[in-house]
C-alpha cells in the first residue's frame, strides 16, 4: 500500500516513524512551511519534513490544499502533485492546513486522520489540553475517515488510555503520538484485507476543543483549587500557567491540592518554604506550588525557587 504522509509536529513524526518503520511505501510527504524558532528565529524545518529528509522521502510544504483560496497557483500545484503521486491512501496527523473536498477524494481510499481524543468527545485543535483540563480520566486516539466537517468522519479504529492525575498535556502527549502510530499501523493492515470498521460519528457528547491561547494561561486564585491544579497541567509545557506576584509573572509548572486555610483571601501565600513548598489560598482549598519559573529563568524546585525570593505572607494578584 502506497501512503501520502501529511503532518507538521512531534506527533506525527512519531506516527510516520511507525508507519515507515512498518515498511509501508510513502512516495511523499506533506508538512507545513518551514517556520522561525528559537532565540535567533531562524527557519526551521518540522519534525515531519526532518524525518522525511533523513529517509530521502520527498517533501512538498504548500502553504494552502485551498483552490478557492489566498494562494489558488499555490494549491493547482499542489493537486496536480497528489495526482501525478501514485497512492492509495493519505495519512493525515496533526497537519494544521484544511483538506478540501478536491484533497478528500483523490486517494482510492479516501484521507484517514489520527485524531488524539475519543471523538466525538473533543473535535479540534486542542484535543489533549481541553481532556486535561475538563477532569476527562479517560483519553485516546480515534483513526477517522476525514470529510469536510470539524472531525465528524466515520471513525475506523479506537485506542483508549486513562488520564493519570499526575499527567501534563506534555506526558500525556507521548503516550498518545505512541499509541496513534501503533493504531495507524493496525488500522492500514486491515484496510489491506478489507476489514477496517466504520462507524458513524453522532453529535452527541461533542466538544470543540478551541486552540489554546496564551491569554488562557493566567490563573485566578479565586477559582477553585481542583480547577486550577487541572490547568497547570493542561499548560504544561505549552504555554505554562502564570500568575503575578508582586508584578512579577511566574510560571507555574507543578502542583498539587491541599486543604485551605479558612478565611484566607484568594492568592495569599499561607506558606513558602522548602518543605512545605509555596501553598496558596484559592477559592475552594489551596494549591501546593512544587515546580516555578521566574522570567528569563530556568524551571526550578521550590528550594532554589525560593533562594533570594521571600514570598510567604504576600499574595499574588
Amino acid at each position: 500500500m502506497k501512503i501520502i504522509f501529511a503532518g507538521t509536529p512531534e506527533f506525527a513524526a512519531v506516527a510516520l516513524h511507525a508507519l515507515h518503520e512498518a515498511g509501508f511505501e510513502i512516495p511523499l510527504v506533506l508538512t507545513q512551511p518551514d517556520r522561525p524558532a528559537g532565540r535567533g528565529m531562524q527557519l526551521q524545518a518540522s519534525p515531519v519534513k526532518q524525518f522525511a529528509l533523513a529517509h530521502d522521502i520527498p517533501v512538498a510544504q504548500p502553504v494552502s490544499l485551498r483552490l478557492d483560496g489566498k494562494y489558488p497557483e499555490v494549491a493547482q500545484q499542489a493537486h496536480a502533485l497528489l495526482q501525478a503521486t501514485p497512492h492509495d491512501v493519505m495519512v493525515v496527523a496533526a497537519y494544521g492546513l484544511i483538506l478540501p473536498h478536491s484533497v478528500l477524494d483523490i486517494p482510492r481510499y479516501g484521507c484517514i486522520n489520527i485524531h488524539a481524543s475519543l471523538l466525538p468527545r473533543w473535535r479540534g485543535a486542542a484535543p489533549i489540553h481541553r481532556a486535561i483540563e475538563a477532569g476527562d480520566t479517560e483519553t485516546g486516539v480515534t483513526i477517522m475517515q476525514m470529510e469536510e466537517g470539524l472531525d465528524t468522519g466515520s471513525m475506523r479504529l479506537i485506542g483508549r488510555v486513562p488520564i493519570a492525575a499526575d499527567d501534563t498535556t506534555g506526558t500525556l502527549h507521548d503516550k498518545l503520538a505512541e499509541l496513534g502510530g501503533k493504531l495507524i499501523v493496525d488500522a492500514l493492515h486491515k484496510l489491506e484485507r478489507g476489514e477496517l470498521p466504520s462507524t458513524p460519528q453522532h453529535d452527541a457528547g461533542a466538544n470543540y476543543a478551541a486552540k489554546i491561547s496564551k491569554e488562557e494561561a493566567a490563573l485566578d486564585f479565586a477559582q477553585p483549587a481542583q480547577v486550577l491544579a487541572r490547568k497547570i497541567r493542561a499548560f504544561n509545557p505549552f504555554p505554562g500557567a502564570s500568575a503575578a506576584f508582586n508584578g512579577v509573572p511566574i510560571k507555574l509548572w507543578r502542583t498539587e491540592v491541599v486543604p485551605g486555610a479558612p478565611g484566607k483571601a484568594p492568592g495569599q501565600v499561607l506558606a513558602a518554604t522548602a518543605q512545605d513548598g509555596v501553598v496558596v489560598a484559592c477559592g475552594e482549598e489551596a494549591l501546593r506550588l512544587t515546580e516555578l519559573q521566574k522570567p528569563g529563568g530556568k524551571r526550578l524546585p521550590v528550594a532554589e525557587f525560593l533562594k533570594g525570593f521571600p514570598m510567604e505572607g504576600q499574595r499574588f494578584d
